[in-house]
């Protein structure tokens, strides 16, 4: 089968376009069809079995439209979804939350880390378990931050309303020597500015899909997947309305994405 099959990569909404961009920056030459499921946006607050149905859903997709490799650009499918969706596909599957954390170790000084992310994120142990494998000795503080990827589908990525909830949800963590935050939801880099400012400048923010775009790299090159094209193409296919996504995406993630588009029912990954 061709090299040069496209990379299947997921979100619940537009957070996973922040993987998909470092994706670019860093293997121009590959294409890839991207999936934001926004019709079933937020995943953070859904049970675990049903975050593994959308997830394998999206997958069976991805993989009928011949794709050679899923990103799960999502930290809750990641949490919840990744063992499910190995060991029912044979395709590599790569998540954000190992890159992200062995990225969050490297960078610690203090071993001192904070994780932010979506109720189920939190809740999995995800992270916290992963950190302490690989750092038996780390002081981990996680919080949950179920209104930021609302906030970012909805647009509200700076001003008032956004700088309000940060600083709620992460006065807990000011109070503590944590010197390194985990951004574990991929939405969150599109806040980067606000939750940095709610931390103060001497924490350090892990952005877990750039960690994740060097993975994914490595994996391709090591499995002889790599593609040998001078450059790659990029679709996007959305579960609900794609003209509130386009709309979104410029006003989040200030990107104006020059392509189609396209619109997919529920009914069609089922």
């Amino acid at each position: 089968m061709s090299n040069d099959r496209p990379i299947g990569v997921f979100d619940s909404g537009i957070g996973g376009l922040t993987v998909v961009n470092s994706l670019m920056k860093i293997m121009p030459n590959e294409s890839i069809y991207y999936v934001g499921d926004t019709a079933r946006v937020p995943y953070g607050n859904k049970s675990k079995n049903r975050i593994k149905q959308y997830s394998e859903e999206i997958v069976k997709w991805l993989i009928d439209k011949n794709c050679k490799m899923i990103v799960i650009a999502c930290n809750t499918a990641s949490a919840i979804a990744i063992d499910h969706l190995k060991s029912t596909f044979k395709i590599p599957v790569i998540g954000v939350i190992q890159p992200g954390a062995k990225k969050a170790i490297s960078i610690t000084k203090n071993n001192s880390i904070g994780v932010l992310g979506t109720q189920a994120t939190i809740e999995s142990n995800a992270y916290a378990d992963i950190l302490k494998s690989l750092n038996p000795s780390l002081n981990i503080v996680s919080k949950a931050c179920p209104l930021f990827v609302p906030l970012v589908e909805e647009g509200l990525v700076s001003g008032e309303i956004p700088a309000k909830i940060a600083d709620q949800y992460l006065k807990k963590l000011t109070r503590t020597e944590i010197d390194t935050v985990i951004l574990g939801c991929t939405h969150y880099p599109i806040l980067k500015e606000i939750i940095s400012k709610a931390l103060g400048d001497y924490v350090k923010l892990v952005d877990s899909g750039k960690a994740t775009s060097v993975s994914v790299k490595r994996k391709l090159q090591k499995l002889g997947l790599h593609s040998k094209k001078n450059s790659g193409e990029l679709e996007v296919f959305v579960t609900d309305s794609k003209n509130a996504f386009n709309k979104i995406v410029k006003k989040s993630l200030g990107l104006n994405l020059h392509l189609e588009i396209k619109s997919i029912s529920r009914i069609d990954i089922l």
